[in-house]
């Protein structure tokens, strides 16, 4: 058998040193060929699987990431559509009070001419209420697109600002820098609503949601939720 054949007995010394001591040979160390700088696969636990799929199934319209689920959801109130329904029921009101009193009606506007048809009138009056109802429709649809998430990871915040505008806001709860409500004026007080306002780090932007049923105890859910980010960040 050639020399360089011949399995290496590494309990044998390969030379000495200057004292005398043996020095013996190693066995090649394998080379790593995985890359161990790689993030390790976070373990998500039973329940926040099943939350998670309870989350997917109640909110399809969001994006949630394996392992997040919604915590809470906040919607505007009500009594953000106070004035746009009084308004569209003072307008029917008034096109059916004129309706009804078609002739008293010509009588204060001095109208005389044969050529204004009672049923005419009908007819304008009923595509009137239409029109309203489908502005207020319209109005509410807006108003109640805006919605608002809070997940165990992040923040979505949902804009419409029009009928065919609206944007998506997702805030990181590691990146929250402050939370804070306000109440203004007796109305306010009274109906118990205000304004919810987040700040995040570095750009220092800041974002606001109104019309908040009880934002004080919406506020406390949000703050307990970074606190425990936070603290599985630190600590998981």
């Amino acid at each position: 058998m050639d020399e360089l054949d011949k399995p290496v007995d590494y309990s044998q010394p390969v030379a000495y040193d200057t004292n005398g001591q043996p020095l013996y040979a190693h066995p090649p160390v394998a080379e790593n060929l995985h890359n161990d700088n790689r993030p390790e696969k976070v373990v998500i636990s039973d329940a926040d699987k099943i939350k998670h799929m309870k989350s997917k199934k109640v909110f399809p319209e969001l994006n949630l990431s394996e392992g997040d689920y919604v915590i809470t959801s906040v919607r505007r109130h009500l009594i953000g559509m106070l004035a746009p329904v009084a308004v569209g029921v003072l307008l029917i009101s008034l096109s059916f009070v004129a309706l009804f009193n078609y002739d008293i009606v010509l009588r204060i506007f001095q109208v005389t001419s044969p050529v204004i048809d009672q049923s005419a009138v009908f007819w304008t009056v009923i595509l009137f209420t239409v029109f309203v109802m489908t502005a207020e429709y319209v109005i509410y649809y807006v108003y109640a697109s805006n919605k608002f998430f809070l997940t165990n990871d992040s923040i979505v915040q949902q804009v419409q600002t029009g009928l065919f505008s609206n944007s998506e806001h997702i805030i990181n709860l590691g990146n929250i820098k402050d939370t804070s409500y306000s109440q203004t004026g007796i109305v306010q007080q009274l109906f118990n609503y205000g304004v919810i306002r987040l700040s995040t780090e570095g750009d220092e932007t800041e974002y606001k949601f109104t019309y908040v049923a009880n934002p004080k105890r919406y506020v406390e859910i949000i703050d307990n939720a970074i606190e425990n980010y936070k603290n599985c960040q630190r600590d998981c």
